[in-house]
């Protein structure tokens, strides 16, 4: 490991800590409103496992800026997680599911943080779409079943 890997995952660690600490601003816990230590255990703990995941963020995003070699307003963890809350599949002509817009530049980077690219964010807004498409004539035939039921 060398000196600025150290650092990244010092400073990466150092802010899992302190978010922990605070656990208002990041996670939203700033009143616990549970009624059993067992609620309260378990919230604790799907707090922590969300520290993991944005650690991980956090570290993947850093070690990109680093490849880039610039800082980027958009490569922190709420900026890229707002960036990439944008990329949106739509069903289009009340048929098929498609993305609603191009992947931005923006977004592009991003992805390529955590190893995506252009073309995998296609594949899988198209296998979602499938999926949404097998769900909605299921949810409909459903519905038709329950209207000639009430009928009879």
């Amino acid at each position: 490991m060398t000196a600025s890997q150290a650092l990244i995952q010092y400073k990466g660690r150092d802010i899992s800590e302190k978010l922990f600490q605070s656990d208002k601003t990041f996670i939203g816990s700033k009143s616990e409103r549970v009624q059993s230590s067992r609620s309260m255990s378990s919230k604790i703990f799907i707090e922590f496992v969300a520290l993991i995941v944005r650690n991980r963020i956090y570290n993947l995003l850093k070690e990109q800026m680093i490849r880039m070699e610039t800082k980027q307003k958009y490569m922190t963890v709420p900026a890229a997680i707002r960036e990439l809350e944008k990329i949106e599949i739509v069903r289009r002509h009340g048929r098929n599911y498609k993305l609603d817009h191009a992947v931005t530049r923006t977004q592009k980077l991003i992805l390529n943080s955590f190893g995506f690219d252009e073309t995998d964010i296609k594949k899988r807004a198209e296998e979602y779409g499938k999926l949404l498409n097998i769900s909605q004539s299921y949810i409909s035939k459903e519905a038709q079943d329950n209207g000639e039921e009430e009928d009879d």
